[in-house]
Formats: C-alpha cells, structure tokens, sequence
C-alpha cells in the first residue's frame, strides 16, 4: 500500500475586473486511485507579480491583462482609496 500526495493546479479563472483566482488541489493517491482530495486557493490583482507562479498562470494572466484592464483595475483602486479619503 503505497500513499502518495499529488499536488496539481486545477483550475485558473478570470473574474470581475482582472483578477486571476487560482485553485490547488492537493490529492491523496492510495496505489494509484484518488483516495481524498483538498484545495488552496489565492488570487491576484491585474498587474501583481507573478513571476514565481507557474507557466500556465503566467500565460492566462498574460492573455487577461492588457495595458487597458491594468490601468482601469489601478483607476478603481485610485478611486476608492480617494473615496476613503474623504
């Protein structure tokens, strides 16, 4: 009886305005079959840091953040910190 742990990215989204959410799922293999399964999930903001994540994330972030969808996700965040301000 062999366990072993698998950790796979198994889902990358787009969602409202640029952010990109990424899911981890951590599987539990028993000889081979999937005996249990969790996830892990974190986001990024358009125009955040990604360069330590994995090809694949890169490429969709690269795809989804146009110079257009940076600047309007950096407008609103200006705007509500103005908004904040007052």
């Amino acid at each position: 009886m062999a366990l072993t742990e698998v950790k796979v990215i198994d889902k990358i989204e787009v969602v409202e305005r640029g952010h990109i959410q990424v899911r981890e799922a951590t599987r539990i293999m028993k000889d081979g079959e999937q005996i249990a399964q969790t996830y892990h999930r974190w986001s990024y903001a358009p125009g955040s840091d990604i360069s330590e994540q994995p090809a694949n994330v890169q490429a969709i972030a690269a795809a989804a953040w146009t110079p257009e969808v940076i600047a309007a996700y950096q407008a609103s965040v200006e705007a509500a910190q103005a908004k904040l301000g007052e």
